[in-house]
């Protein structure tokens, strides 16, 4: 709980059961209750999956890059105990709908259909197979995991930042409470697209905090780059694209360390190319969770301006310093921060 006078907070934590609540019911359509209990299973594996590799940094490498290799060599990304219970979660879900005839319109209505309904065929004229319960139970997991820890960690740094910038979280959050206004209260869809704002803010957060900082691609065809002919991407070549950097180039994003939501007004969008923006990669194999993760963030950050004040305190780390253990960026100490009701 936090008292008028304010109690200093580590957002990270919290933010991630949020986050993990919000995915869990979206996803997999079952209550987490991570929020009110830390230890919550789904909290626990979600966890896990992040911090705790089934293999070396050396092994992940040559599974990424040798994909159809260490598919033949029976090496596997995630844990026994992760996989088993995320396949135990999407098998007791699907069974109880199916049999209860139980439809929500979420992302597991979707993925039962592509189980059930007879497909269409390709464009090349083939005969597109069914999901069967284990494609489902990858697919949940996909999105799990691309959105439940993005999210938080998003969340976190615009905090963060918010409680450095005083004049920037007044700007934010008096526009949460005039659209909220102008909108009887309800934060709906139509609300939340006009917090211009707070959109600003968020993509000046993943700049400066590309939750994913290296995008890997595999060529389509032969490359010759521009100016230099001697340099040819080979079709089929992996390719790593340093997207942290380019949203650091000052070339590109002036004063790039600088927290400045105006990065990212219209104006500033509009001239430059939209590949020098990259925290959910770029064409047909951008970030599946894209939209959910961005309105997740969204509604949690006008929640949190409506209701309450972020300060720094003496427990905050600044400079943050960063955890070596996850592929993603995240803080290794947790974020502390002052917490005030309005």
């Amino acid at each position: 709980m936090v008292a008028e006078e304010g109690s200093v907070v580590e957002v990270k934590d919290l933010l991630a059961r949020f986050t993990t609540d919000v995915i869990g019911t979206c996803a997999f359509g079952i209550e987490c209750s991570s929020l009110k209990d830390p230890n919550a299973e789904f909290r626990v594996m979600g966890k896990k999956f992040l911090v705790e590799q089934r293999h070396n940094r050396l092994v992940i490498a040559f599974m990424a890059s040798f994909v159809d290799l260490a598919r033949k060599m029976g090496l596997k990304q995630t844990p026994d105990d992760i996989e088993a219970f995320f396949m135990r979660i999407v098998r007791e879900t699907v069974e109880y709908r199916e049999k209860n005839n139980i439809r929500r319109n979420d992302f597991m209505d979707m993925l039962i259909d592509l189980k059930n309904k007879k497909l269409m065929k390709s464009d090349h004229g083939d005969e597109l197979t069914n999901l069967s319960l284990e494609e489902i139970a990858a697919q949940a997991f996909v999105f799990f995991n691309a959105g439940f820890e993005t999210s938080s960690t998003t969340l976190g740094f615009t905090l963060y930042e918010l409680a450095q910038n005083q004049e920037i979280q007044d700007k934010a959050r008096k526009e949460v409470l005039e659209k909220l206004e102008k909108y009887s209260g309800e934060l709906s869809y139509e609300c939340m697209k006009e917090m211009h704002y707070l959109e600003q803010i968020l993509s000046e957060t993943l700049r400066m905090y590309t939750v994913l900082p290296i995008l890997n691609r595999m060529a389509l065809e032969d490359y010759v780059v521009p100016g230099n002919p001697k340099y040819v991407i080979k079709k089929n070549m992996q390719i790593l694209i340093p997207a942290g950097a380019i949203h650091r180039d000052e070339r590109y994003y002036p004063n790039p360390n600088t927290f400045n939501p105006d990065n990212f007004s219209h104006d500033k969008v509009t001239e430059r190319d939209s590949v020098l923006f990259l925290p959910f990669g770029e064409g047909p194999r951008n970030c599946i969770g894209l939209r959910f993760g961005k309105m997740q963030a969204l509604v949690g950050l006008a929640l949190l301006l409506k209701n309450f004040r972020f300060s720094v305190c003496q427990q905050t780390q600044i400079p943050l310093t960063y955890s070596k253990e996850t592929f993603l960026i995240s803080t290794d100490k947790g974020i502390y921060l002052r917490v005030e009701k309005n």
